[in-house]
């Protein structure tokens, strides 16, 4: 439990941030809504980037519960992670559908996606099995999922106006 509180001026660094930027995209896609759900893959791709969002907000959220046992923590980051990745999943079949000859790169629009929730189910996984170096995981995938989420955002908001 001491290693937890000792990220806790992480986690309200990336509360705050993740909580601010969410926002920001969310306000910054409602703009163009009405055109990028004309588009399944783009509608995918930004809630898959939103979740991921989610995920690394509600990651740190947990990590600041006074008095959170490492494996509960595991054990939630290990569910966040797992819900993250199913928008990923629907995401990443939207993108294979997309036979459009200027959808290239497939494989990696759909991978860059998972990074995150991987990090946090390893992250998830150590730490439930009493290894606190599981922390530094979630940190990755905090970081991981904040930069992909600005990336599909962007990338969203720029292929809705070409």
């Amino acid at each position: 439990m001491e290693q937890i509180a000792a990220w806790s001026e992480f986690n309200v660094a990336m509360v705050g941030a993740t909580a601010a930027l969410a926002g920001l995209v969310i306000v910054a896609a409602s703009v163009n809504i009405g055109d990028i759900i004309k588009e399944a893959s783009l509608t995918a791709r930004l809630a898959a980037g939103i979740a991921g969002l989610v995920l690394a907000l509600a990651g740190s959220a947990v990590g600041l519960i006074p008095d959170i046992g490492a494996p509960a923590y595991g054990v939630a980051m290990i569910a966040l992670a797992l819900g993250a990745a199913a928008f990923q999943a629907q995401a990443s079949r939207r993108i294979f559908e997309n036979r459009h000859p200027a959808n290239r790169l497939r494989v990696a629009k759909a991978a860059v996606g998972f990074i995150a929730p991987v990090a946090y189910l390893v992250g998830g996984a150590l730490l439930t099995a009493g290894w606190d170096g599981g922390l530094a995981w979630f940190a990755v995938g905090s970081i991981v999922a904040i930069m992909a989420a600005l990336m599909v955002s962007w990338i969203v908001l720029v292929e809705v106006l070409r």
